[in-house]
């Protein structure tokens, strides 16, 4: 397996743990008071976009070369980094 493929199937791991977490805040929110709800769902709708954008990331990786997916690499940290931030930041404020 290339350090690409590694990569890639790392990313792919992350991605669908961080897909369940969100759905377990939405589970949360559902369970909100009616003002409460709105904020949360609002929230959730963002780290939805984030998980969207980092899922584009990853689809470009797939589709990238050998060569040419280190130049990507660090677009997607970054992109990886702000979700995982802003989950952290989000189960704090829903508990």
């Amino acid at each position: 397996m290339s350090k690409k493929e590694a990569y890639e199937k790392k990313l792919q791991a992350q991605l669908d743990e961080w897909e369940a977490e969100i759905d377990k805040l939405k589970a949360k929110a559902d369970k909100a008071q009616a003002d409460a709800q709105i904020d949360y769902n609002e929230e959730i709708e963002e780290l939805r976009a984030m998980h969207a954008e980092a899922k584009g990331k990853l689809a470009e990786l797939r589709k990238a070369g050998d060569d040419a997916w280190k130049d990507l690499k660090m677009g997607i940290e970054s992109a990886k980094d702000s979700l995982g931030t802003a989950l952290k930041s989000a189960f704090s404020r829903f508990k």
